[in-house]
């Protein structure tokens, strides 16, 4: 029995050692270092959080990522099994430590230093994996001592998923949850003499005592550590004076100022680019626009219809044109009608383009940062355009009637109820439109939203005359209009023909759902869209009821209950988070990518890479027939190979204020914008907004080469 007993006993504790996580904590120089894990136990092809705990002693202090006006940032140094890698260090906001006439960064008593481990897909369950880091600190009082610790942690690979550590997984959870973030800020910074100014606002400064508000910059170079920071309170955020540092004095000055923003006991990450600083972070007002280089009103007006023009061949507007087709076939004959229609739609367009102006005029003016095709970023939006798609598609399709009767396809109708459809088709016309940017677009829509309210409604007028001219000017041309055949059965068999491409942006709208919302928001929109069908074919037999002369109420009835429905699914409740940014271009060009950001932006090219930034979005027609063209070849996989260039996705399909920041920086509101930033650094370079194999590929065999330096007189 004894021997069973050991037996039991010793079985036990290996099965122990199997489940959980082996690390032991390292004494070094006035501190004790230790590698811990969130779970015990690692999921192949999943990420393991660990994190380097540092027990400092009392007095004593280690520093952070930017120690400051001296010390060293603690550094990790893995050893790890093959196929496993491990992330960047997650910092938390550190402290100010004043040392007489110096400011440095750093940390005191307890500190994690989360950090994430991707385990490969081909990680053998029920072995043990060893995780090895040499870890290198500088730990200061009065003096400061380099010290080591050779930290490890065994890690026991789980098939299913890994339960939490009860000692380690909230400490980690709770680093990782106060770690700075962006917060949805407007940021820019200004340079003028020896004072630097940072203006910060959004809703999430809103609000906080701005006592203490502190900023913590990422390149020791950009200010004056110990010079004082003064702080002026806005309605929305803060400005703060800083002192610039040498960075501002030795080689061109920095074009970023990135780092935490500590405000309110709440750590913010912010990247200001060069600009004017945003609405509400500041107690007079906004500053007066800045004026914009190279263009003029006259130019911007011209450039907006030209672009205007363009946007009718944009991939975004085909399934439109479907109705502009059958609008024009129903009215062969029929001059004047003809003439009606092309003016109702010139009305919605131009209407449309005009309140959307007035929205991004209105957001600008409160400090939000938006862009062209913003109303595609709302799940609820693109839920609902999916069956206004759908029900014009059943409409086509001959299912049920708008302004006509059931027999009278093809006849006469009502003139009010036609003009009313041509306007709403212009003004959707335009919400499908606006996700893509056409050529001349984009300088033009950045031009006047740096301009006064009337200048930038002006841009966007001549941007709506542009787009609605060509449907307008044909319904204005008797020669085109003569030709077509009179009215007869063919309009019927053409108007069901013309529902297909409805159908298919019908399809796509679902998509893009899916991309924003995930599988429930896919779901949930189909659920809707099989109600809407079956409200539409229930109306459209209460309509054949009512030309027979029989009650058609229940029928109506239940039409409206299946239409409730319909929207209801849609509308009823908030849709899953936001998908990781990436997926849009990802998944089509099978290209290794990064997420965009603009500290990564900084850190390549500081290494000398050349670097393409792909500003997309999963609602943008263009973006994705780019993605699958030009990404997807070999010819530019090869051409990122041979040059090295890093790629970045700027994923747009959700709202993203640093991505809405990015664009404006280069004077647009909108995507498609491709950035090919040279090894040689300097201004990127901007792609046309329609791609080819042949000239992505060349454009980064461009960027790879580096030009000799001019020689020293």
């Amino acid at each position: 029995m004894k021997r069973l007993c050991i037996a039991v006993l010793g079985l036990a504790t290996s099965l122990f050692a199997v489940a959980t996580p082996m690390a032991a904590p390292v004494a070094a120089a006035h501190l004790t270092a230790e590698l811990v894990a969130r779970t015990n136990g690692a999921a192949p092809g999943s990420t393991l959080w660990v994190a380097l705990v540092q027990k400092i002693d009392k007095g004593w202090h280690t520093y952070w990522r930017n120690p400051g006006d001296a010390g060293e940032a603690t550094s990790l140094a893995w050893t790890l099994p093959a196929g496993w890698r491990a992330g960047d260090i997650v910092w938390p906001a550190p402290k100010r430590l004043p040392v007489g006439p110096i400011m440095n960064y750093g940390y005191e008593g307890e500190v994690l230093l989360a950090v994430p481990i991707t385990v490969p897909a081909g990680a053998v369950v029920g072995r043990n994996a060893d995780l090895k880091a040499r870890a290198d600190f500088l730990v200061c009082a009065e003096v400061c001592i380099p010290t080591q610790a050779m930290v490890q942690l065994s890690v026991p690979i789980l098939a299913g998923k890994p339960p939490v550590d009860p000692r380690w997984d909230r400490a980690i959870e709770r680093t990782l949850a106060e770690a700075p973030r962006p917060g949805g800020l407007a940021t820019a910074f200004s340079i003028a003499g020896k004072v630097l100014k940072i203006a910060v606002a959004g809703q999430a400064l809103a609000g906080r005592d701005d006592a203490g508000a502190y900023f913590y910059p990422y390149d020791d170079k950009l200010i004056d550590h110990a010079a004082p920071q003064t702080i002026e309170r806005g309605a929305r955020g803060l400005t703060l004076t800083l002192t610039p540092g040498v960075a501002f004095t030795q080689g061109p000055s920095p074009t970023l100022a990135a780092g935490v923003l500590e405000v309110g006991g709440k750590a913010f990450e912010i990247a200001a680019t060069p600009g004017a600083a945003p609405a509400g972070s500041f107690g007079l007002g906004p500053p007066p626009p800045p004026k914009a280089k190279g263009m003029g009103l006259a130019l911007a007006v011209v450039f907006a219809f030209v672009g205007g023009l363009i946007l009718n061949l944009m991939p975004c507007v085909f399934p439109i044109l479907s109705m502009k087709a059958a609008a024009l076939a129903g009215h062969a004959g029929h001059k004047r009608r003809a003439r009606a229609q092309g003016l109702a739609f010139l009305a919605g367009v131009v209407a449309s383009f005009l309140i959307l102006a007035g929205v991004l005029i209105a957001a600008k003016g409160a400090g939000a940062a938006i862009g062209w095709g913003f109303q595609l970023q709302s799940p609820f939006v693109v839920a609902g355009l999916c069956l206004v798609m759908l029900a014009a598609a059943l409409n086509l399709s001959g299912l049920f009637e708008i302004g006509t009767s059931v027999q009278g396809v093809g006849a006469d109708a009502a003139s009010r109820g036609d003009l009313m459809g041509a306007a709403l088709t212009g003004v959707l016309a335009v919400v499908v439109a606006a996700p893509c940017t056409a050529p001349f677009m984009g300088p033009a829509l950045g031009f006047a939203l740096t301009q006064s309210a009337v200048a930038a409604l002006a841009v966007f007028l001549s941007l709506g005359l542009g787009f609605a001219a060509p449907f307008t000017l044909i319904a204005f041309t008797p020669a085109l209009i003569g030709r077509l055949p009179r009215p007869g059965a063919w309009m019927d068999v053409l108007k069901k023909a013309l529902s297909f491409p409805m159908y298919g942006a019908s399809a796509w709208l679902a998509w893009v759902l899916a991309q924003q919302g995930g599988a429930d928001g896919l779901a949930r929109v189909l659920a809707a869209g099989v109600a809407l069908g079956l409200a539409a074919w229930l109306f459209g037999a209460a309509q054949r009821r009512r030309l027979a002369g029989a009650g058609a109420r229940l029928v109506s009835a239940l039409a409206l209950i299946a239409l409730a429905f319909s929207l209801f699914a849609v509308f009823a409740a908030p849709y899953a988070e936001p998908r990781s940014q990436g997926a849009a271009a990802g998944a089509a060009g099978q290209l290794a990518s990064e997420p965009f950001s603009p500290e990564r932006l900084a850190a390549l090219q500081a290494q000398g890479r050349p670097v393409l930034v792909n500003f997309t979005a999963a609602w943008c027609v263009t973006c994705q027939v780019n993605e699958r063209l030009a990404f997807s070849s070999a010819r530019v996989a090869a051409a990122f190979a041979r040059s090295g260039a890093a790629y970045l996705v700027a994923d747009w399909t959700n709202h993203d204020p640093a991505i809405a920041q990015a664009l404006a920086a280069q004077g647009r509101i909108g995507v498609p914008l491709y950035l090919v930033y040279g090894a040689d650094g300097g201004p990127p370079k901007v792609l046309p907004q329609l791609l080819t194999p042949a000239l992505l590929a060349a454009a980064l065999d461009a960027a790879a080469i580096r030009r000799p330096a001019p020689a020293a007189r």
